[in-house]
């Protein structure tokens, strides 16, 4: 379980994000995490990952404070953060450098999931689109099978098949003891991904509920104007 509570942030004394905040995601599940622009959602992905210290407050994963990045913890935590780049070497010789970081890293689920890309393992980095490099640095996250997974904006920049590539390769790799929590605008891209969605607006959860079978149908960006229009 990921535990934050009553978490301030700022990155300046004028720069307040986060002010007495709180949130849990339970283990197991795809989290949506929904919120206008400044409301600190990609501030509180590089929390979770102890990228960031909070000022006040805590911010936990199974029991261990996210900012003493344990390596116990960081084996089985992953970010794909919105904007990244990579190194100018073979996705053979990235993943030998990174693999003994992940104990559970799966060759096979990376096959599996570079196949869902429609690409091979036998590529350089360096010569890659910046899609094709979203792609590869989301089938190695995937792959590192770690039992929480943080995402930001992961469909942005990615065309429609490419999308359609990437749910498909998310609900193959999932199993019940992972977490995958997906910040994002592009809420139509991954809502059928969705077991539980979370709304924030300066520094209150306005919804963090799950979706029953029988909301499947929800619009979700309906759901989030409302949300965001009319808090509970």
């Amino acid at each position: 379980m990921i535990s934050i509570k009553n978490v301030r942030f700022g990155y300046n004394s004028r720069q307040v994000v986060l002010d007495d905040f709180s949130l849990e995601f339970k283990q197991g599940g795809i989290y949506g995490l929904l919120g206008k622009n400044g409301t600190g959602k990609s501030t509180l992905l590089y929390l979770m990952m102890g990228l960031l210290r909070p000022q006040k407050g805590s911010v936990v994963i199974d029991g261990v404070g996210t900012s003493l990045r344990t390596p116990e913890v960081m084996s089985e935590v992953f970010l794909v953060p919105e904007e990244y780049d990579l190194p100018s070497i073979s996705l053979r010789k990235y993943v030998e450098v990174i693999k003994p970081f992940y104990p559970r890293f799966s060759n096979e689920l990376l096959e599996q999931c570079l196949t869902n890309f429609d690409m091979t393992s036998d590529i350089d980095l360096g010569s890659l689109s910046m899609g094709q490099k979203k792609k590869v640095y989301m089938s190695v996250a995937l792959a590192a099978n770690t039992r929480y997974l943080l995402m930001d904006e992961p469909t942005n920049g990615l065309d429609i098949l490419s999308k359609s590539q990437f749910r498909k390769a998310v609900i193959e790799s999932m199993s019940a003891d992972k977490t995958i929590i997906i910040s994002t605008h592009q809420v139509h891209d991954v809502e059928l991904l969705l077991d539980h969605v979370c709304i924030i607006e300066r520094n209150r959860v306005l919804l963090n509920e799950p979706i029953e079978e029988k909301d499947q149908a929800v619009n979700l960006e309906e759901l989030f104007i409302k949300t965001v229009k009319d808090p509970l």
